[in-house]
């Protein structure tokens, strides 16, 4: 049965090859991550000058570090004399210069080439021209942004706009004022899982039904199959009972202090393709950032982020962590039970998607062009 075969209330999926072929995988890194804003480092990790973290983006590896006037800063981790990485541990803290541990070369928190054994005698060597390759690098939501393009594309038309389209204006994520949260809790997972079957996952609740009993307590409306990214600036609403955004509807905490009364007892779902998802809730905010690493495995982190105040208390966040790592993990299960298949003759040529899924066939047309018509 083909696309055109299919009766009205289902329309096609991506089909199998799309999650499991190597070689869509190298231009997804090549055309998407290697060319797309993504999400690399929360600010607040990198709490002085010379604290640095490496990030995978596509086939690259990235340093992310702050400078000695405090200003965030991006390099591609690679020594520009033979090659050598930089930096092989994943965070760290440097005193004041990145030094290549092969040749010593040496660079400092700007990227420009300062020492190298012998270099007064090459009075012909560039320091600039030679520093490190930069990174381009923005800062949104707490967060630094890196797009490794030598012409990035415009930030707020591809980054900032996922959350007009979704809420209907930027005031409304504005409130949330996520830039000034404090981090209360990280879980990294690694996902035996293509990253776009997580996407998928994110962006429909058909399954919630079946698998997020714990969410559907307190957004009872997932339970009827539509997802918050169904309709431009619907929250889905807590159920009646339910007093907080936490495991077993108990209280949370105070609402943040701009969000408005329209937004509270409401929960808001935004995708920023393409591996940021932005969960807003009236006390918190949690914020998934994607590492695709290969055709079949991505690792995830996520931050659950909180009023400073809250975080400096010493509260008690398990409960509100709890319930969006329940539902993280039986996300993740099902995509990694879903992996496998891709591979199936059954799915050669696809699956199908129900009318409460059929926006997810912007998400497969968004990244068919994006790949030059590969679906084809």
């Amino acid at each position: 049965m083909t696309a055109t075969d299919l009766p009205p209330s289902l329309i096609a999926t991506l089909p199998g090859r799309f999650y499991t072929d190597p070689e869509i995988f190298r231009l997804e890194q090549e055309r998407v991550f290697e060319s797309m804003w993504f999400c690399a480092v929360r600010g607040s990790d990198l709490d002085r000058p010379g604290a640095f973290r490496t990030v995978q983006v596509g086939r690259e590896s990235v340093i992310v570090t702050r400078n000695r006037a405090g200003e965030l800063r991006a390099f591609l981790n690679i020594c520009r004399h033979r090659g050598a990485r930089l930096c092989t541990e994943e965070s760290g803290e440097v005193r004041r210069t990145l030094q290549c541990p092969y040749h010593a070369w040496t660079y400092d928190l700007d990227g420009k080439l300062i020492a190298a054994p012998n270099l007064v005698k090459m009075p012909d060597v560039d320091r600039t021209a030679y520093g490190l390759v930069t990174v381009h690098l923005r800062e949104w939501l707490g967060y630094a942004w890196v797009c490794l393009a030598d012409e990035p594309p415009s930030f707020e038309e591809t980054v900032m706009s996922a959350a007009v389209e979704r809420l209907g204006d930027a005031a409304s994520i504005e409130r949330y004022g996520t830039e000034r949260l404090a981090l209360g809790r990280r879980i990294t997972y690694d996902v035996k899982a293509n990253w776009k079957l997580i996407v998928e996952n994110f962006m429909e609740c058909y399954h919630c039904a079946t698998i997020h009993p714990e969410l559907t307590e307190v957004l009872p409306e997932f339970a009827q199959g539509y997802a918050a990214q169904y309709y431009v600036g619907h929250g889905a609403e807590f159920a009646e009972e339910v007093k907080g955004f936490t495991v077993d509807g108990s209280e949370g905490f105070a609402r943040l202090p701009k969000v408005a009364e329209e937004q509270d007892r409401r929960y808001y779902a935004i995708t920023v393709k393409p591996t940021v998802f932005i969960n807003l809730v009236p006390d918190h905010v949690i914020l998934h950032r994607m590492f695709p690493l290969a055709e079949d495995r991505t690792v995830v982190e996520c931050d659950w982020l909180y009023a400073p105040e809250v975080v400096a208390s010493g509260a008690d966040v398990s409960k509100s962590v709890e319930l969006f790592h329940r539902v993280n993990v039986q996300d993740f299960d099902a995509c990694e039970r879903t992996q496998p298949a891709m591979a199936s003759r059954a799915y050669r040529a696809g699956g199908v998607l129900v009318p409460s899924e059929h926006h997810l066939g912007i998400f497969h047309s968004w990244l068919n062009e994006k790949l030059g018509g590969t679906r084809a």
